[in-house]
């Protein structure tokens, strides 16, 4: 090459098609796959730079010799990495980006040109990702989680009257309740330590910015559990863990007025239920709803959701929460209100349930690998984190800025209203005048 062609090689950004022409060359690729390249497809310095690995999927490339292909690979690698500040320049990645490579392109490469499989998450045009909150997905998953409640309560009703009759099944053995004296407002205490928690997460709720993601997943992860739950209730009855329970059976079968009668008689006390949250200090009282705790739940998942979505240096948040979570448990056992394995059940599946959800929503590289997969398992997961492209991060608003949301809310609501009154009214008018117009015509042709 002359002085002039080797001071431009240089500078990638100005090959031209014969440079990349005698580069390739000099690399020792195929007179075909150069034919290919810069004959047919007249392959400049700057397409060569920008190549990713969605162009090694599809022709020409695809069409290479697999020596070829893998060689143009790693020299696209290598002219990437000595031209970062160029690729910058052009805004084609960011400050912070190894290379063309990460800028959220991918397919079935990943595992044949890396050296390891990759589990960070896509981003978009931009580089940077992106956290709707899509407000109707939120709506969705607290209707979803107001349906399950209904129906944990309905099963509650149901499995209290198949409760094990006290004198036939005495309390099974346990080795926690079998130690430990009964305290009777121990149960009383684990609710009270439950709304503190309760009052905790919604206070994170108002502050976060991401609060509409945060509501869906703890919706529809909640639902998911509690339905799980009626399953298990259903399946098996277990004795009442203490003799100071008083459970006998409300609806016995026969004595009611008809199948309607005890239907709606069984649908009143879900509805007792339901409403006071399946909580005794709100007057509830149920029996047989033993496997799994749904107390130990509802602490266990408040308290991940917690430590989740607060700074981390807020440790001293996170320990109360995990205190509160613990203690929580203890007093439902201290209470014999459940069994041990009710409660180390419940722990597990809901800890499992968190951290798999998580997990799959942080690397959505494991869910676009087999997505068919994972919207036959997890179809909530499919439907409510299809456009969540990474991590969730803990950014909170100040009160001011949620104040200007709500205003901009009800400003952008009242336009809506007042444009739709609008088009109604300019449509009334139109069918008036036309309506008019009709019968000053009729008048004419009589």
């Amino acid at each position: 090459m002359s002085n002039e062609s080797e001071s431009s090689i240089n500078n990638v950004l100005s090959w031209t098609t014969e440079d990349v022409r005698a580069h390739l060359e000099k690399e020792c690729f195929e007179w075909s796959t150069v034919k290919v390249l810069c004959d047919e497809n007249r392959l400049d310095g700057k397409c060569l730079l920008v190549l990713n690995e969605l162009d090694f999927t599809t022709d020409p490339l695809s069409s290479l010799n697999l020596r070829d292909r893998k060689s143009l690979y790693v020299l696209c690698k290598l002219l990437q990495r000595e031209n970062q500040s160029v690729l910058v320049e052009l805004g084609i990645v960011d400050n912070h980006a190894n290379s063309i490579f990460t800028h959220g392109h991918y397919s079935k490469l990943d595992s044949e040109y890396c050296e390891s499989e990759r589990i960070s998450p896509p981003v978009s045009d931009d580089g940077r990702p992106k956290y709707p909150p899509e407000k109707t997905k939120a709506l969705i998953s607290f209707m979803y989680v107001v349906i399950v409640t209904w129906i944990t309560a309905f099963v509650m009703v149901i499995v209290h009257d198949r409760v094990p009759d006290m004198k036939k099944y005495p309390p099974l053995p346990d080795i926690f309740l079998d130690n430990v004296p009964h305290i009777p407002w121990a149960f009383d205490m684990c609710e009270v330590t439950g709304t503190i928690m309760f009052t905790i997460w919604l206070v994170v709720l108002v502050f976060h910015k991401h609060r509409f993601i945060l509501m869906r997943r703890f919706f529809a992860m909640s639902g998911t559990v509690f339905l799980l739950r009626c399953v298990t209730m259903l399946i098996t009855s277990l004795s009442v863990p203490g003799s100071h329970l008083q459970c006998q059976p409300r609806n016995r079968p026969g004595v009611s007025g008809g199948v309607f009668a005890d239907l709606a008689q069984k649908l009143s006390q879900a509805y007792v239920i339901w409403r006071g949250a399946g909580m005794s200090i709100q007057g509830v009282r149920t029996c047989g709803d033993y496997m799994f705790s749904g107390h130990t739940v509802a602490l266990t998942m408040l308290n991940f959701f917690i430590t989740e979505y607060t700074p981390r240096p807020i440790y001293y948040l996170h320990t109360l929460s995990w205190m509160m979570n613990m203690f929580g448990i203890f007093f439902i056992l201290a209470a014999h209100e459940h069994y041990s394995i009710d409660v180390f059940v419940a722990f597990y599946i809901t800890s499992r349930l968190f951290l798999y959800y998580h997990t799959l929503a942080n690397n959505q590289t494991l869910m676009q690998r087999d997505s068919t997969r994972t919207k036959v398992w997890f179809p909530l997961f499919s439907y409510f984190e299809s456009s969540i492209e990474g991590i969730v991060p803990n950014e909170y608003e100040s009160p001011g800025e949620i104040a200007n949301n709500i205003c901009r809310f009800f400003h952008g609501l009242y336009g809506d209203i007042r444009l739709h009154l609008s088009a109604a009214a300019k449509n009334s008018t139109q069918t008036v005048r036309s309506i008019s117009r009709t019968v000053i015509e009729n008048n004419k042709d009589k």
